[in-house]
């Protein structure tokens, strides 16, 4: 079988994602040090202007020499999130966005601030099962001094018109294991979805509580 030559296009496009040669200060810069997250960093505010599948390409091979810093996740998936901003949620460019903060959180497990973008993204798209399990794994990454900011995202999503009731039910009640001083809120959940008889029985539960004195 005779294999296929490139298309002329095709061949420019890849040569544009080549180095040129006003990248080789930076080429052999990086030769000596690949793990200098200034010079990388240097690196790429030089190429601002340069196509995105070349700053993208650019990102990645910093990420691949320096997988643990927060300032080169950080800047590229705000990047990557400006290039999708408008698009419809089906657009397949969604799906490599979410694609790379899963790669980024298996450094940045550590990192609320990460967590938060992400599950802001997730529930913005409305992928519910993906969404529910995300929030999962970040209470179990971070320690529970920042898990305040984490659960009222979770509540706020699970609390939405179009969650199951199930589902929000399940969440509230684990909430509460942690935070029983929010059964109120709870209770008025209840009755805004005429579960009248949980909404009695965990009022009847406050009222022999000495704490809601």
């Amino acid at each position: 079988m005779v294999p296929a030559i490139p298309s002329e296009a095709s061949t420019s496009g890849l040569e544009s994602l080549l180095p040129s040669d006003e990248d080789l200060l930076y080429e052999e810069e990086l030769l000596r040090n690949p793990y200098s997250l200034k010079m990388w960093w240097r690196y790429l505010e030089a190429r601002k202007e340069a196509p995105t599948q070349k700053r993208h390409l650019l990102y990645e091979r910093a990420l691949k020499a320096l997988p643990g810093s927060y300032k080169l996740w950080y800047a590229y998936l705000r990047e990557r999130g400006l290039a999708v901003r408008g698009l419809p949620p089906q657009h397949r460019m969604w799906e490599g966005l979410v694609d790379t903060y899963e790669r980024a959180m298996v450094s940045m497990h550590k990192m609320p601030r990460m967590w938060i973008d992400f599950l802001q993204l997730l529930v913005d798209l409305r992928w519910v099962t993906k969404t529910r399990r995300a929030f999962d794994r970040a209470l179990c990454a971070l320690p529970i001094t920042q898990h305040d900011r984490i659960w009222q995202m979770f509540l706020k999503f699970v609390m939405q018109p179009s969650m199951p009731s199930e589902t929000a039910f399940r969440v509230y009640r684990r909430y509460l294991k942690l935070e029983p001083t929010h059964t109120e809120e709870f209770i008025a959940y209840l009755r805004s979805r005429e579960r009248w008889g949980e909404a009695a029985r965990k009022l009847a539960e406050i009222v022999d509580n000495d704490m809601f004195r």
